[in-house]
């Protein structure tokens, strides 16, 4: 990464063809302020764009995943300072909705803490490998006078309606088990290991054609927001596309 002041929040590290991005304010639980949410989206794109990266694992340091919003900073985001809110409020947009734009599949490591825009980060991920023992995830922004507006849509569409309600209104915190329950987590791992099964899933894509996963991944989620006929022909016309593919090679 670039030698600026955002290096330290955030850090990356590859493994082959996958690239590990490290949410790093241990101190503050991974607390997404704007250096660490423009250091994420930054990361993001950079590694979306890079030809030697296959798939990436999002994970935080310490002993939490993502703390979520960091308050501290909503001292300044006053009314009276309604440039930066609502430059705060595009970054975080731009960067909870990301993860299901790249090309590059994206599986969350989530222990310890995970709680509003921190499980907006899981959720939006393509795979999430959870903590058997010590997650806390949910969205506690009611508690604190705050609607969790920018995460609410990933939220609704992964859970649906009564499910999504109950977290959002009465900031219901869930464990490892319920995660699997509720599919938010495809996996359990002891919480030392949640890592290395992210990063597991990630080699196994990165193994893949890099053409057809990107086409597979944006397909994907074209078909779960279109009517069955649309989805259908959108389906139809990748799959005259597979030739391509097997010819490219990888």
């Amino acid at each position: 990464m670039p030698d600026t002041a955002a290096q330290d929040v955030l850090l990356t590290e590859d493994r082959g063809a996958v690239r590990i991005v490290r949410l790093n304010r241990p101190d503050k639980m991974n607390a997404l302020n704007t250096a660490l949410t423009q250091a994420l989206l930054d990361a993001l794109l950079a590694a979306d764009a890079d030809a030697n990266v296959r798939a990436v694992v999002l994970c935080g340091a310490g002993r939490a995943f993502c703390a979520g919003a960091d308050l501290a900073e909503f001292k300044d985001l006053t009314p009276d300072q309604q440039d930066k809110v609502t430059a705060r409020a595009d970054l975080t947009c731009r960067t909870q909705s990301m993860l299901q734009k790249l090309s590059k599949p994206v599986v969350a490591a989530v222990h310890g803490v995970a709680m509003g825009g921190g499980a907006g980060l899981a959720i939006g991920s393509d795979m999430v490998v959870a903590a058997s023992d010590g997650v806390r995830f949910g969205y506690p922004e009611l508690k604190h006078s705050i609607v969790p507006a920018l995460v609410m849509t990933g939220l609704v569409h992964n859970l649906g309606r009564k499910a999504a309600f109950e977290l959002v209104s009465l900031g219901r915190i869930l464990n490892g088990a319920e995660l699997i329950d509720l599919g938010i987590a495809n996996r359990l791992a002891p919480a030392e290991e949640v890592e290395s099964e992210a990063v597991k899933i990630a080699e196994q894509w990165a193994a893949a054609n890099p053409r057809a996963m990107a086409a597979a991944k944006s397909l994907f989620y074209r078909v779960a927001d279109l009517p069955y006929d649309a989805a259908m022909a959108a389906g139809k016309d990748v799959n005259a596309l597979m030739r391509s593919f097997r010819e490219g090679g990888k």
